[in-house]
C-alpha cells in the first residue's frame, strides 16, 4: 500500500524564507525544508493498481502555468486546541482551485475515495505536542502574520508517497506533471 498525495513545492528561496520563521514555539515540531509544500489532493492508502491508474489519471490534468502567493499564517486544531501552524496561500486563486479539484477528480476516477473537505491551500510548518501553550501559539502567529511572498509561478505538480514515521512523515517523489 501506498500513502499518496499531489502537491506543489517551493522554490528553494521561498522554502528558506519560511524556515527562516520556524523557531519561538517551544512544543512546535517544525517540517524540514524538503517537506514545505502546498497540497492538492490527499488519496491516503492505495493498492499498486489504483496507484498505477491514479498516475494514469493525473497525466490527463490539463492546466496552464499559474502564480500563487503565500500569505499570512494561522492555525488548524479542534476542541479548542490548536495541532498544526501554516503559511496560508492568498486566495481566491482560480488556477490553483481548478488543478486542485482536478486532481481531486482524477482520484475518483482511479476508483480512490478521498475525504470530503473543503480545500484551504497551505503549507503546514510545524505540528504542535498536545501540550503546546495557546499563548505562545497565538504570540508566534502575530509575529509572523504579516508573512507575503513574492509571486511563485506554478507550472508542474507532482504526486508524492509519503511514509508515516517517529520523527514525522517522509515524502517521496513519485512522478512529475507539467502544466
Amino acid at each position: 500500500m501506498l500513502r499518496l498525495f499531489t502537491a506543489l513545492t517551493l522554490p528553494p528561496d521561498v522554502g528558506e524564507t519560511l524556515q527562516r520563521r520556524q523557531s519561538g514555539l517551544p512544543g512546535a515540531r517544525w517540517r524540514p525544508l524538503e517537506a514545505l509544500h502546498v497540497t492538492l489532493a490527499f488519496y491516503g492508502e492505495t493498492d499498486e493498481r489504483r496507484a498505477d491508474d491514479l498516475a494514469s489519471e493525473l497525466a490527463r490534468v490539463a492546466g496552464a502555468p499559474f502564480e500563487i502567493v503565500l500569505k499570512g499564517v494561522g492555525a488548524f486544531g479542534d476542541n479548542h486546541r490548536s495541532h498544526t501552524i501554516w503559511a496560508g496561500v492568498e486566495t481566491p486563486n482560480e488556477p490553483l482551485s481548478v488543478l486542485a479539484g482536478r486532481c481531486r477528480k482524477a482520484g475518483e476516477r482511479a476508483n480512490i475515495v478521498l475525504e470530503k473537505r473543503d480545500y484551504r491551500p497551505h503549507v503546514t510548518l510545524a505540528y504542535l505536542k498536545p501540550q503546546t501553550n495557546p499563548d505562545r501559539i497565538g504570540a508566534w502567529m502575530a509575529g509572523h502574520n504579516l508573512l507575503h511572498s513574492p509571486p511563485i509561478r506554478i507550472d508542474r505538480f507532482r504526486l508524492y508517497s509519503s511514509v508515516l514515521t517517529d520523527d514525522g512523515s517522509h515524502y517521496e517523489l513519485e512522478r512529475e506533471y507539467l502544466l
